[in-house]
C-alpha cells in the first residue's frame, strides 16, 4: 500500500498541519522485531492527539505470529486493545490476545444480527493469552480484515463527514475511491462481517469510513499504519478547513455575544451550584464548567435551537453525552441572585427535559431493557456563558465536556460540507440500553463512601489539614485545598497532584479573614466541581503566653481566625449547600482546649471554646436544611503541623517544665492510651461524620486525645 506524504521524503512534525507527527525512529527502531511493543507505540502516540481519537475511544491491534504453548508450532495471533481503557495509556497488560483462525471460525457458529451478542462470549475461546485483557465488542471488527496492523479511530474530522447526509459521495469524491464506506450499525459481529465485504469489493483500498461512526485504517507495519492513518485524517480536516464558512457562515452565524471571561464565569460560579442540585435529584453529581471558544461559537449561533435536539452521531460521543443537551432559556447577563425565582424559573425545564427522556425510554425500549436510568441531563448549554456537565465523579464530568466539543466540531464540519444527520433516536437507545453495555456498567467497581462529594478542607497544606483532604480523596471525594502560604499551598499542589491526578482536586489561596479570597474559593468548587458538600474548618493558630504578656493584638488575631474565620466560613459554604439542596455537612476541627482550662492559654482556649458552642448554634439552625454539624477536638498533634514549629511549642513545654522535643511523649503519657495523636487519626474521625453511617447525628462532639479524662464530654 503506498503512502501519500512518505513517497518521497522522509516525515516530520511540519509535514501536517491538522494532526501531529510524532514519530520517533530512534524509539521505533528499539522495538524492531516487537510487533506487540510498536503496537502499543504506535497506539500511544495516535492516543496522544485528540484530534485522532478521544479518551478512550477507538482501538488498535497488530497480527503476529507466536508459539501456541499447546502444540509448539507457530500460528497467528491478534493482540487488540481490550475492552475499557484508553490507546493514549494502553500497557500489554491492556490487551487481549487471540488466536486468529479460531475468531474466524465463529462465523460457521453465526446465527444472524438477532444473535451476535452471543458471540461476545465465544470470544473467550480464542483467547490465546490468558493473562489477556477482555475482548472488547470490536474485536472481530479487527479480526476479520487481514492487516497485520489496524488502527480504529473516532477522528473529528472523519466522523464530521461520516455523519454528513452526503458522507458516502463526500468520501468517495475525497479520496477517489481509496477509502471505502460501510454504512451506519451497531458495533459488534455482523460489522466485523460488513467490513470484510466492503474490503472483498473494494480491493486495493487503504481504509474504511463508517456511516455516523469512525474510521478504519491499516497497514502491513506499525509505522505504514500510523502514517496512513494521519494522512487520511489530515486529507478530511484540510477539506473542511476549505469549506468553513463557504456556503453559509458557520452554524448559521452568530445570534448573541459572550459575557466577557470574568463575567461569563461568575455567571457560571453562581448557577453551578442550583444546575448540580437538579442533576443530582436521582444521584449525587460532580460537575465541570467550560467556556471552550468551540463551546461559544457553538451555543452563541443561530443553528443551536436546530442542532442541539439532534444529539450526537458517534457511538461514544452518545455513551457519555446522553440524547440530548438541555439548553437554558436565561439571558447571558440574567441576575442570579435571587435563589428562590431562580430555581422556579429553571424547574419547568428540568421537568420537561425529564419527561423527554422518560418519552424516549417509554416508546424505544424493548421487553427485555435495562431499567429506565437516571433522566437527568449531562450537558447543560448556557448561550453567551458556556457549557456545565455533570456525572457521577469529576473525570467522567470532564470527559463529558470532551466528548461533546468533539460532537461540536462534527456539527460543524458536517454542516460545512453538507447537513449533519444523528443517530436516530432508536439506534440511540439500542446503544444505550444495550445489554452489553449494561452488563459492563453491572462490573464497575461500587461507588466509594464519598463518591460525588464535595468538601473545602481549610488549611489543608499540611498537618491535619492535608490528612484530611487526603483520607477524603481515598474515599472518592473531590477536595478544595486551601492554604494561606502561598509556597505550601504550591508543594501540596505537586504532592497531589503527583498521588490522585488533577480531576481530584483544586487549589485555592485562602485567609480564612479575607471575604475576597473566600468568596473566590467558592468561586473555584463551583466552577471546578459544581459546588460543596463538606466544609471542614481546619484553619488555625495558637498562641500560648500567661496572661500579664497576651497582648490585645494575639487576642484579635486568635479570634480572627479560629472563631469569625470558622462563622465566615461556614456562613459560605451553607450558602452554596443551600443552592444545591442537598443537605451538607460542616465539621469544625477545635481542640481539647475547648474542654479543659490550661496554664498560659487565655487566648487560645477561650477562643476555642467559642468555636465549640457556635458548632452548637449552627447545628441548631441548620438541621432543617439537612446541614449536620459536629465536631473533632483533637490534642496535640504534632506532626507536620505548622502550629507546633515555633513559639507555641516552646510555650506549652515552658508551661508543662519539659524541653520542646519531650512535648509528644509528655502528650502521650498523661493519655488514658497512652498514645501519640497523628494526622491520619484526626482524618479518620472526620470520615466518622460524613461516611455514611453517622448521617443523623449532629451537634455532637469526637474527642480525639488518646483519653483526657479531664476532656470528658457532659
Amino acid at each position: 500500500m503506498a503512502l501519500e506524504k512518505s513517497k518521497n521524503a522522509a516525515l516530520t512534525s511540519g509535514s501536517f498541519k491538522h494532526v501531529s507527527y510524532l514519530w520517533d525512529e530512534e524509539k521505533a527502531k528499539s522495538l524492531a522485531g516487537d510487533e506487540v511493543g510498536l503496537l502499543i507505540y504506535r497506539s500511544n502516540l495516535l492516543g496522544a492527539d485528540l484530534r485522532l481519537t478521544n479518551y478512550g475511544g477507538g482501538n488498535t491491534s497488530c497480527k503476529a505470529t507466536a508459539k501456541d504453548p499447546l502444540t509448539g508450532k507457530e500460528t497467528e495471533v491478534m493482540w487488540v486493545k481490550g475492552s475499557g481503557g484508553d490507546i493514549g495509556t494502553l500497557k500489554r497488560s491492556g490487551l487481549a490476545a487471540l488466536y486468529v483462525d479460531r475468531l474466524r471460525s465463529l462465523t460457521n457458529v453465526y446465527r444472524g444480527i438477532r444473535y451476535e451478542d452471543e458471540m461476545v462470549e465465544l470470544f473467550n475461546h480464542c483467547i490465546y493469552d490468558l493473562a489477556s485483557k477482555a475482548p472488547s465488542i470490536d474485536t472481530p471488527l479487527h479480526g476479520f480484515l487481514p492487516f497485520k496492523h489496524i488502527d480504529h479511530l473516532h477522528p473529528d474530522a472523519a466522523i464530521a463527514i461520516a455523519a454528513a447526509k452526503d458522507g458516502k459521495r463526500i468520501t468517495q469524491e475525497l479520496f477517489s475511491g481509496t477509502i471505502g464506506w460501510v454504512e451506519w450499525q451497531r458495533p459488534g459481529f455482523d460489522l466485523g462481517l460488513k467490513l470484510r465485504q466492503c474490503l472483498d469489493e473494494n480491493p486495493g483500498i487503504r481504509g474504511i469510513m463508517l456511516g455516523s461512526h469512525g474510521l478504519f485504517t491499516w497497514g502491513d507495519t506499525a509505522y505504514e499504519s500510523y502514517v496512513n492513518t494521519l494522512e487520511v485524517v489530515e486529507r478530511c480536516a484540510e477539506y473542511l478547513e476549505e469549506n468553513y464558512g463557504k456556503k453559509r457562515p458557520v452554524f448559521g452565524g452568530p445570534k448573541l455575544k459572550s459575557l466577557a471571561p470574568d463575567a461569563r464565569r461568575q455567571q457560571a460560579s453562581t448557577l453551578a451550584p442550583l444546575l448540580r442540585g437538579f442533576c443530582s435529584s436521582h444521584t449525587r453529581m460532580i460537575g465541570h464548567f467550560t467556556d471552550d471558544d468551540r463551546v461559544l461559537e457553538y451555543i452563541n449561533s443561530n443553528d443551536l435551537p436546530k442542532l442541539a435536539p439532534m444529539g450526537t452521531s458517534c457511538p461514544d460521543h452518545f455513551l457519555r453525552t446522553k440524547i440530548s443537551p438541555l439548553v437554558l432559556e436565561l439571558k447571558p447577563e440574567e441576575t442570579l441572585t435571587d435563589v428562590k425565582a431562580l430555581k422556579e424559573k429553571l424547574t419547568p425545564a428540568f421537568e420537561k427535559y425529564r419527561e423527554l427522556y422518560k418519552v424516549y425510554y417509554e416508546t424505544c425500549k424493548h421487553p427485555n431493557s435495562p431499567a429506565m436510568r437516571d433522566p437527568n441531563p449531562v450537558v447543560i448549554l448556557y448561550p453567551g456563558v458556556g457549557m456545565f456537565t455533570f456525572a457521577k465523579d469529576k473525570q467522567t464530568a470532564r470527559v463529558a465536556a470532551e466528548f461533546y466539543i468533539n460532537a461540536i466540531n462534527v456539527m460543524k464540519g458536517a454542516e460545512a460540507v453538507s447537513e449533519y444527520t444523528s443517530l436516530p433516536r432508536q439506534e440511540a437507545f439500542n446503544i444505550e440500553y444495550w445489554l452489553l453495555e449494561e452488563a459492563k456498567l453491572q462490573r464497575m467497581p461500587k461507588p466509594k463512601a464519598l463518591s460525588g462529594r464535595v468538601a473545602l478542607v481549610t488549611g489543608s497544606a499540611g498537618g491535619i489539614g492535608k490528612a484530611i483532604a487526603k483520607k477524603f480523596v481515598d474515599e472518592g471525594a473531590c477536595v478544595i485545598i486551601s492554604d494561606n502560604d502561598p509556597d505550601r499551598l504550591k508543594s501540596a499542589e505537586e504532592e497531589f497532584t503527583k498521588q490522585y491526578g488533577k480531576d481530584a482536586f483544586a487549589p485555592t489561596l485562602l485567609d480564612v479573614t479575607n471575604t475576597a479570597q473566600l468568596e473566590k474559593s467558592m468561586h473555584t468548587a463551583a466552577l471546578a466541581f459544581g459546588g460543596v458538600d463538606i466544609i471542614v474548618n481546619n484553619a488555625g493558630l495558637s498562641i500560648s503566653k500567661p496572661l500579664e504578656e497576651h497582648t490585645e493584638k494575639d487576642w484579635d488575631l486568635l479570634y480572627d481566625v479560629l472563631v469569625k474565620g470558622q462563622f465566615l466560613v461556614t456562613q459560605a459554604g451553607v450558602n452554596v449547600m443551600r443552592k444545591q439542596g442537598l443537605g451538607g455537612d460542616v465539621l469544625n476541627i477545635v481542640s481539647k482546649n475547648a474542654l479543659v482550662s490550661g496554664p498560659n492559654n487565655a487566648g487560645y482556649g477561650s477562643a476555642k471554646a467559642a468555636q465549640l458552642h457556635l458548632s452548637r448554634l449552627n447545628a441548631a439552625e441548620l438541621g432543617a436544611d439537612k446541614i449536620r454539624v459536629n465536631v473533632i477536638n483533637p490534642d496535640a498533634v504534632i506532626a507536620d503541623s505548622k502550629i507546633w514549629a515555633g513559639a507555641w511549642a516552646e510555650g506549652r513545654a515552658k508551661a508543662y517544665g519539659v524541653k520542646v522535643e519531650e512535648l509528644p511523649a509528655f502528650y502521650a503519657k498523661r493519655t488514658l492510651l497512652n498514645e501519640i495523636i497523628l494526622p491520619e487519626d484526626i482524618a479518620n474521625a472526620c470520615f466518622a461524620f460524613v461516611g455514611g453511617l453517622l448521617n443523623k447525628s449532629t451537634g455532637n462532639a469526637l474527642n480525639v486525645d488518646g483519653g483526657v479524662a479531664a476532656g470528658f464530654m457532659r
